[in-house]
């Protein structure tokens, strides 16, 4: 007999069942894919196949070999800026750069590293993500809440699969968006090129809300809200009605080449001073698992960015100013909640 792993899917539904166990066990695709054929992956107690789709509240049971290669998590130092702190949940600001969990070219360089190196008590239920209740990619940065035990983590899971947890991104688009946009547009991965994600019609829902928060010559400042969270929604969504991220090298769609006259210098301009996406996660909102307080937790417009943005308005102030957000009224609606706690004197440094 091996080492008996009991999974349960917390999303509305995944990838195949292979990827799915391979990615929350840390194993290679080519181990998962053999242990699946072994039969050694049960879900709700029938033997699983490699392409199933697996949905909420699946479990699965995982019989890994006793001489099975799983990797383990070492420690990766790099600051952790924690925003709110208690027994039961973290709050981090990620930045840019920094891949979530580990996976296939980052197995040992992740945010879940730094954790390990800081000393955070997580979850063990899944080896690779443990208390990751969602995720932002590598280069966007901001707020992520993470479980540090098993029932906060469901509890969570279910919150963001309820649309409970309220996640608002600041973006710099090109052009102007001149009223609130709702778009529903579903999202699958592009049929060429599998690092890619597209509209299309045979795609899961995803729904996302933008709305228009400072307009200047080129782009504008807008405020993205998610009404479901597909790999790389705000993004796909934003190159689908023609406004792609400022500094997006996979949807960007041309970027300052799609700006004529007068406008292009400028854009040239915005272009050359933006190191990445321009897309910070600056507001959580959610309802405490444990204690049942609202929290609303916030995070301004990050350091890296800042040049892009005073670029863009064609105001230097903006690289000095605090609460950059605030000072756009990213930030006017909605209200209190969760106070962020005080840094470890170690964590940021």
């Amino acid at each position: 007999m091996g080492r008996l792993h009991t999974l349960q899917v917390l999303v509305s539904s995944t990838e195949r069942l292979d990827r799915f166990v391979a990615d929350q066990l840390a194993l290679s695709r080519t181990q998962a894919a053999k242990l699946v054929g072994a039969g050694a992956v049960s879900v709700n107690g029938v033997r699983g196949r490699a392409s199933r789709a697996l949905q909420r509240g699946d479990v699965l049971c995982v019989e890994l070999p006793d001489d099975a290669a799983v990797r383990e998590l070492h420690a990766h130092h790099v600051p952790v800026d924690v925003v709110f702190e208690d027994e039961h949940v973290l709050v981090l600001s990620k930045p840019a750069g920094l891949v979530v969990h580990p996976a296939p070219g980052h197995w040992q360089d992740t945010l879940v590293n730094a954790l390990v190196a800081r000393g955070t008590a997580l979850p063990a239920t899944a080896a690779a993500r443990p208390g990751i209740v969602h995720r932002l990619d590598k280069d966007t940065s901001g707020l992520m809440v993470l479980a540090k035990t098993d029932a906060v983590h469901r509890k969570l899971g279910r919150a963001l699969q309820q649309r409970r947890i309220r996640r608002e991104y600041a973006a710099l688009v090109w052009g102007h968006i001149p009223h609130t946009v709702e778009i529903d547009a579903p999202i699958a991965r592009h049929p060429n090129d599998r690092k890619r994600m597209a509209v299309l019609a045979t795609g899961r829902p995803a729904r996302t809300r933008i709305e228009p928060v400072a307009r200047f010559d080129t782009c504008d400042l807008v405020r993205a809200t998610l009404g479901t969270g597909r790999t790389h929604q705000i993004r796909v969504h934003l190159a689908h009605i023609g406004h792609p991220l400022v500094g997006d090298p996979v949807y960007g769609a041309g970027g300052s080449k799609r700006m004529t006259g007068s406008q292009r210098a400028r854009a040239l301009a915005v272009e050359r001073a933006t190191p990445r996406q321009a897309l910070h996660a600056a507001r959580l909102g959610f309802t405490h698992p444990e204690t049942g307080e609202s929290c609303d937790l916030r995070s301004d417009w990050p350091a890296d960015l800042r040049e892009t943005l005073a670029v863009a308005s064609d105001d230097a102030s903006q690289l000095d100013r605090d609460n950059v957000l605030d000072y756009y009224g990213f930030f006017t609606h909605g209200g209190a909640g969760c106070s962020a706690t005080k840094p470890n004197p170690g964590d940021l440094d």
